[in-house]
């Protein structure tokens, strides 16, 4: 559980995500929107989380902290044209092994 902590904790910074205590779970997320909660207990199996990002910066500060808080690269930030033009993303796999991804999607061009 706190390897799980200590990864989100760190991967969702780039979002200013706050961390609360809730009876023996912690959420994470925008003050008022904790919705990533972790509870104790065994895996329910892996999951791929997507996390929108505001922008490039994001993903690549999303994808440092997570590789620096113990999680496993599962692809560096970078266009991934096979989505859809502008779809630029960075994986991660948790300490439980989900796939973790911020993605920011350019609509720009």
């Amino acid at each position: 559980m706190e390897a799980s902590r200590r990864f989100y904790r760190a991967a969702l910074a780039p979002w200013g995500s706050r961390e609360v205590e809730l009876g023996g779970e912690t959420a994470f997320g925008p003050a008022g929107s904790e919705d990533l909660v972790l509870r104790p207990g065994r895996p329910s199996g892996p999951l791929h989380l997507a996390f929108a990002a505001p922008d490039r910066a994001t993903v690549d500060a999303f994808h440092a902290a997570a590789v620096a808080a113990g999680g496993r690269d599962n692809g560096s930030p970078g266009p991934r044209p096979q989505y859809h033009h502008g779809y630029y993303a960075a994986y991660v796999l948790d300490p439980d092994g989900n796939n973790v991804e911020a993605v920011f999607h350019d609509r720009s061009g």
